[in-house]
């Protein structure tokens, strides 16, 4: 038996180096898992970080190439050329200095790296590479994988996963993606704004299916505005890689004919699943749900004294904050303190321009439920630093209850939107009215009056629409 530790993370993504660090914090001896070459996990190398990056870099081609000229801005034709090579080195840049920086967090705080493959041993003891090691805390947070589709094989060349479809070393003329969820769209925007013909198949009627309905079918009028091609209500059930790129056979879902659609590049955005392969989860006795995932209680702990869960492998959106917020609430319980999550108040946002933001329940969450609520819109076309910005796509929409004025759910899509929403978060966290934020002073000329405004919109008394 080698070095014995406080508590082991077996994963170093958001929600494992997080809960390492805040332990550690916290005065217990702590070390965390990780068989990547560097720390952070899928988000930071591979998934939330990169992406961003390249949504970034990709906005600024796009602005430069068709909408700096509405700022009295010109560009000679043919002068802006796209020197893909420099926008994936700057987003390994990007990742190289996130991953770092976690790193540095580990040594600053004293927190072991355990290089190599995590396994549960026993109850209390877990074995990297072949070296045991004694815990009195086993904290899994193997995050997920992509979830596989029957009938299109992943060679991260022609048929890509997200992280494949980071490193596309060329711009494909036709890019299908297969599945319209936050990720699928967010990489579709970006090889669309760098001239790909980009066709989104989705299963379901609808994109984005656990937003506010309203919200998501504006937003794929916006990405249709945009050159995005949609076919809903589509599922793909065959993919054949040749010479001249993937045939894909397409089928309603309801039923009917098949038909082939042809791309250079095939995305498969479908979802992602909990990761335990190897972990020996299972046979320690921990005990798993229909889907893979680690059951827990309220506090994060299995049915095993001394093993806990969190993060994308266990139930609930597969959010990297969410994951984090997990985290941290762990490390303090297990230091005797009283961690809480509020899963009520837990943002979604998916980064493409206009961004869409959303927390709390939907219209039709609550008509499910049957409550009664009120709305209040405000759109940024009404907005006086939307329009200096050029940026007036979207609105902002606030549910409150119709009874208490409790601020019950937000949906945002429009410029900034991720940022614009903690702000209802924290409303929602706080148990705020529709009133408290309306009667909250925001800045002027901000696009967060839009906020305000829609708050006044549950009363119907918005003063700039």
């Amino acid at each position: 038996m080698s070095d014995a530790f406080d508590v082991i993370v077996i994963g170093a993504g958001p929600g494992g180096y997080v809960c390492a660090i805040r332990a550690a914090q916290l005065g217990m001896k702590v070390a965390c898992v990780e068989r990547r070459t560097t720390l952070g996990g899928t988000c930071l190398n591979v998934g939330c970080i990169p992406s961003k990056a390249l949504l970034q870099s990709s906005e600024k081609y796009i602005d430069t190439v068709s909408h700096l000229k509405d700022h009295g801005i010109e560009v000679a034709p043919g002068a802006v050329t796209l020197d893909l090579a420099r926008m994936l080195a700057r987003k390994g840049e990007v990742v190289s200095a996130n991953v770092k920086g976690v790193e540095f967090l580990f040594k600053k705080n004293k927190v072991t790296w355990l290089k190599g493959t995590g396994r549960i041993a026993a109850p209390g003891r877990v074995e990297v590479d072949g070296t045991e090691y004694e815990t009195k805390h086993i904290v899994i947070a193997t995050g997920s994988e992509s979830v596989p589709l029957p009938g299109v094989e992943v060679d991260e060349t022609q048929i890509v996963s997200s992280t494949g479809g980071l490193e596309l070393d060329a711009v494909p003329k036709r890019l299908v993606v297969i599945g319209g969820g936050y990720i699928g769209l967010e990489l579709g925007s970006v090889w669309r704004r760098l001239g790909a013909d980009v066709t989104v198949v989705e299963f379901l009627d609808r994109i984005v299916p656990a937003m506010d309905a309203e919200i998501a079918k504006t937003f794929q009028r916006i990405l249709e505005r945009q050159g995005m091609t949609f076919r809903l209500g589509t599922k793909v059930t065959n993919a054949r890689v040749g010479n001249d790129g993937v045939t894909l056979t397409l089928e309603p879902a309801k039923g009917g004919e098949p038909q082939e659609l042809q791309a250079d590049i095939v995305l498969l955005a479908i979802g992602r699943r909990a990761y335990t392969d190897g972990l020996g989860a299972a046979e320690a006795g921990v005990a798993l749900d229909e889907r893979g995932r680690v059951k827990t209680g309220a506090h994060w702990d299995t049915n095993v004294p001394g093993i806990y869960a969190i993060g994308d492998v266990i139930a609930g959106p597969m959010l990297a904050h969410k994951a984090e917020d997990e985290g941290v609430a762990l490390a303090e319980r297990l230091a005797g303190q009283a961690g809480h999550v509020n899963y009520g108040a837990i943002p979604g946002i998916v980064y493409t321009w206009p961004e869409v933001a959303s927390v709390g329940r939907t219209e039709e969450e609550l008509k499910g439920e049957r409550v009664e609520y009120t709305v209040g819109k405000f759109p940024f076309t009404a907005n006086g630093r939307a329009r200096a910005m050029g940026d007036t796509d979207g609105f902002v929409k606030i549910l409150a209850d119709k009874t208490t004025d409790a601020v019950l759910g937000a949906h945002i899509i429009g410029p900034d939107a991720g940022t614009l929403i903690a702000e209802l978060v924290t409303a929602i966290e706080f148990g705020a009215s529709a009133e408290d934020v309306a009667r909250t002073c925001h800045a002027h000329p901000t696009l967060s009056e839009a906020v305000k405004e829609a708050a006044l919109a549950v009363e119907g008394r918005p003063i700039h629409l």
